[in-house]
C-alpha cells in the first residue's frame, strides 16, 4: 500500500471514531471560517472597530481554549462554562474590554481572572508582556499549559489573590479585571502607571456595571460603559 492510501485510511479511521464518540470532527478550516464570521458578525457590525483588536480577534484559536464538549459552539454569541463554576467571556464582551483597554504593542498588562486563558491570548496578540492572575489553581495550570502550546511566551501566569495584584510586576500600562469586586480594589489602582488605563466590571452578582478607569496625576477619572453579569471576584480566605 502507498503512503498516500495509508495516510487517507488514517484520517477516514479517525473521522469514523469521532463520528462513533458522538463528536463531530471539525476541522481547522471550519473554525478558521467560523472565526471570521463572528469577527464581522458579532464584532465589527456591533461596533468595534479597533483592527488590531479585530485582527486578534479573528487570529487566536477559541476553540483551544473550551472544554472538548464545548468545542463546537467556540464562537456562538455568549459564553460557555469552562469548569469550577467560570465561564469563558462572550466573543463581543473580549473584544469590547480589549478596545476599551486601548493596548499599544509596548505595554506590560495586568489581567485578574485568567479563566480559559483566551483573553490574556488575545492580549498576548497586541501588547509586550502580559502578566494574568488565577486564584482557581487547576483553571490557572490549564490556560497556562494551553498558552505554552500555543507559543504565548509573552504571558505569565501566576496562582493567587487578584485582590492583590502582582505587585513584583508592577506598575502597569494597564489593568483588565474579568471578575466583578463589589468595589475597585486600592492594590490595583496603585499598580496601574499614571496616564494608564484600567477595565473593570464593579457590582453584586446581578447589578454589575463596566467601568473605564484612567489614572492622571495620582487621580482616577472613571465612565460606566455598559451592564455585564460577571462572575464575582473572590479572595484567597474565601476560596479557602
Amino acid at each position: 500500500m502507498c503512503r498516500v492510501q495509508r495516510v487517507w485510511q488514517w484520517l477516514v479511521i479517525a473521522a469514523l471514531t469521532a463520528t462513533a464518540c458522538g463528536q463531530r470532527p471539525v476541522a481547522s478550516s471550519e473554525f478558521e471560517a467560523t472565526r471570521q464570521r463572528m469577527v464581522q458578525r458579532q464584532l465589527r457590525e456591533r461596533g468595534i472597530k479597533d483592527e488590531r483588536v479585530l485582527a486578534a480577534m479573528g487570529k487566536v484559536p477559541r476553540e483551544e481554549f473550551v472544554p472538548a464538549d464545548e468545542r463546537g459552539d467556540a464562537y456562538e454569541d455568549g459564553p460557555l462554562p469552562i469548569g469550577y463554576g467560570q465561564t469563558i467571556s462572550q466573543p463581543y464582551i473580549v473584544a469590547f474590554m480589549t478596545e476599551q483597554l486601548r493596548p499599544k504593542r509596548g505595554d506590560r498588562v495586568l489581567e485578574i481572572g485568567t479563566g480559559s486563558g483566551y483573553q490574556a491570548a488575545i492580549l498576548g496578540e497586541l501588547v509586550a508582556e502580559v502578566y494574568t492572575i488565577e486564584i482557581v489553581e487547576p483553571l490557572a495550570k490549564n490556560a497556562e499549559a494551553t498558552l505554552q502550546r500555543l507559543g504565548y511566551k509573552n504571558v505569565h501566569v501566576k496562582v493567587g489573590d487578584g485582590y492583590k495584584g502582582w505587585p513584583e510586576g508592577a506598575p502597569f500600562n494597564a489593568v483588565i479585571v474579568t471578575c466583578a469586586p463589589d468595589k475597585v480594589p486600592q492594590s490595583l489602582v496603585e499598580q496601574l502607571k499614571d496616564d494608564g488605563r484600567m477595565v473593570i466590571p464593579v457590582g453584586e452578582q446581578f447589578a454589575q456595571q463596566l467601568y473605564v478607569l484612567e489614572k492622571k496625576n495620582g487621580q482616577l477619572k472613571e465612565s460606566v460603559t455598559l451592564p455585564v453579569r460577571f462572575v464575582p471576584m473572590v479572595r484567597e480566605a474565601e476560596q479557602r
